[in-house]
C-alpha cells in the first residue's frame, strides 16, 4: 500500500514537472514567472515526498538534508540542460527545419546529458552512503531514480519523434 501511494504521489509530481519542460518547449510559452513559481512549488513537493518516505531520525536528517540540497542544485543544472535541449528541438520541430547536423548535435547533447546524470547519481549515492545506513541510502537513490524515470517516461510520451 505504501509503495503504491508513493508511486502515485511521485507520478503526479512528475507529470507536473513534465508540464514545466514539455509544454513551454513545444508550445513556446513565454510565461517564465509562472514557470519559476511552479518549479519552486514542485521542489517543495518533492522534498515533502522524500521526507515522508525516508523516515529519517533527527540525527540522520541533520546530515542527509545538506547532501540532498546539494544534489538538487546539481540536478537543476541537468534539468536546465534538458530544458534547453527540448527548446532547441521544439524550435527545429515547429519550423520543420531539423537538419542532419542539428539532429546529430542534439543527439550528442542528449547522450552527454545521460552520461553526466549517471555520473552524478554515482557521486551522490556515495555521499548519501556516508551519512545514512545503506538501506536508507538505497531507498533515497530509489526515490530519486523513480522521479527521473517517470520524468523521462512523461517526456517520451509528450515529445514528438524526429521526422
Amino acid at each position: 500500500m505504501r509503495r503504491h501511494l508513493a508511486k502515485a504521489t511521485i507520478s503526479t509530481a512528475i507529470m507536473l514537472i513534465t508540464l514545466g519542460f514539455a509544454i513551454p518547449a513545444l508550445a513556446q510559452d513565454k510565461s517564465t514567472n509562472k514557470l519559476e513559481i511552479t518549479d519552486e512549488e514542485l521542489k517543495a513537493d518533492k522534498k515533502l515526498i522524500v521526507a515522508k518516505y525516508m523516515e529519517l531520525t533527527e540525527s540522520e536528517a541533520k546530515t542527509f538534508w545538506p547532501v540532498y540540497e546539494e544534489y538538487q542544485k546539481d540536478l537543476q543544472k541537468l534539468n536546465e540542460r534538458l530544458r534547453s535541449l527540448l527548446q532547441s528541438y521544439a524550435t527545429e520541430y515547429q519550423s520543420n527545419s531539423l537538419s542532419d547536423d542539428k539532429a546529430k548535435k542534439l543527439l550528442d547533447e542528449w547522450i552527454a546529458l545521460d552520461t553526466d546524470e549517471a555520473s552524478q547519481r554515482k557521486i551522490y549515492a556515495a555521499k548519501v552512503l556516508k551519512v545514512l545506513p545503506a538501506k536508507k541510502a538505497a531507498r533515497y537513490v530509489q526515490i530519486e531514480n523513480e522521479f527521473r524515470v517517470l520524468l523521462k517516461y512523461h517526456l517520451a510520451a509528450t515529445v514528438p519523434l524526429v521526422e
